[in-house]
């Protein structure tokens, strides 16, 4: 009997012991799995190895990768879920960088992290040393295509927090979000020359539930773009340029793209971009929605374009202009948008006359003009489309009509 009592003891402790430890938050060093740091080896074999090590741990402490303060040197890496827990990367001091030549890459990622929920990346700077790719022709040409790597792309990666890190210089896009539902982006630092080509900040598409919160973005694309299927997304305290503003699409490109739905841009500040906040369709283009999307206390410091709808886009000219977008474009504001435009005509509303805009609200738009021709009144301009008009707007809201 007191042997049995005994037996039954011991196995009751080890079953809590094991539990206790497999709760216990684990920290995995990638210089533990061979990393050196030294700038020239490639530490991204090491980086993976720690990452399976977490990923596989569990229990309900997160899991930690740690790359401590350094110069790694890291070729293509891919981080894959599911995990059996929440699992961090934390790179504070860390510089990853990537190899400068295009053809060390045969995808389209940098830094893929795929198929993970509740993960949280805090921390340090991701260089894609993209220059000699903006200075390459060939990809860059309308009818090439290339696989261009993006520096960090996030795949069906959900309920995750990415803070206080730097994407810069990067070959392409800088980050690429598709399928992560309900994530956040606080505290982010995205940098490449306004000159470099395709270099979106971030980019998103098919998700539900994205926050982007006091960050700084500089590119020479577009800081933020939306493509089909975005929905639920706020964007806040966002400071963007150069580059080409924040933009929603192009739309209609592809067929079968899924509604946009619910964006709320506010609290920014746009300088020395070439578009202000933009929502693009192609002509041509295959049927899309795009509704609830809005546009709150932004500054514009000398911008071209601060409010534009171009359902006319074709950036190549290759498009067949004469032929509608069938894009529909519903439930749209801008208010409380001020500052300084390079073009004379600061707010122009080009919707398709094959499925013109509904409910467009203007409301206390205050915009000068500020161009090479000097300084003065700016305009706007409507197309296909009635904007419900509230407060008191400069330039007038499209004091000839729409057309």
């Amino acid at each position: 009997m007191y042997k049995d009592g005994y037996i039954r003891t011991t196995l009751c402790c080890l079953a809590v012991m094991a539990l206790v430890a497999r709760n216990h938050a684990v920290v995995i060093d990638i210089k533990t799995k061979g990393a050196t740091g030294d700038g020239n080896t490639d530490d991204g074999p090491a980086i993976m190895s720690a990452w399976k090590e977490a990923c596989d741990h569990g229990g309900s402490s997160p899991s930690t990768v740690l790359i401590p303060p350094g110069l790694y040197k890291t070729h293509s890496i891919v981080l894959s879920g599911p995990c059996k827990g929440p699992i961090e990367l934390h790179a504070t001091g860390a510089t990853l960088k990537a190899p400068p030549e295009l053809a060390k890459f045969n995808t389209t990622s940098w830094i893929l992290i795929k198929s993970v929920n509740r993960f949280t990346l805090t921390g340090g700077t991701f260089d894609g040393q993209g220059h000699h790719t903006w200075n390459s022709t060939k990809c860059h040409d309308s009818l090439m295509t290339c696989e261009i790597p993006v520096n960090l792309r996030l795949s069906h990666t959900k309920n995750s927090l990415f803070r206080d890190f730097t994407s810069a210089n990067s070959k392409n896009f800088h980050i690429a979000l598709w399928g992560c539902d309900n994530s956040s982006f606080v505290n982010i630092t995205i940098s490449a020359p306004g000159d470099s080509v395709n270099t979106d900040g971030i980019h998103i598409a098919r998700l539900n539930g994205l926050n982007i919160t006091n960050s700084t973005i500089k590119t020479g694309d577009d800081c933020i773009s939306f493509g089909d299927g975005s929905k639920n997304v706020r964007i806040e305290k966002v400071t963007c340029g150069p580059g080409h503003g924040i933009s929603i699409g192009s739309l209609g490109k592809f067929p079968n793209e899924q509604p946009l739905q619910g964006v709320w841009v506010k609290n920014c500040t746009i300088t020395g971009t070439n578009n202000g906040v933009r929502i693009k369709s192609w002509p041509a283009s295959y049927p899309g929605i795009a509704s609830d999307i809005h546009f709150e206390d932004i500054i514009m410091n000398k911008v071209g374009n601060p409010i534009l709808i171009d359902q006319e886009y074709c950036p190549h000219d290759t498009c067949k202009k004469h032929v509608p977008s069938k894009v529909k474009l519903s439930n749209v504001s801008f208010r409380k948008i001020r500052g300084t435009s390079t073009t004379k005509v600061a707010m122009k509303f080009t919707c398709s006359p094959e499925a013109p805009c509904d409910n467009v609200e203007v409301a206390d738009i205050n915009l000068t003009f500020h161009g090479p021709g000097g300084h003065g009144a700016a305009s706007s301009m409507c197309l296909h489309v009635k904007p419900k008009v509230a407060g008191h707007n400069v330039p007038e809201v499209c004091p000839g009509g729409t057309h």
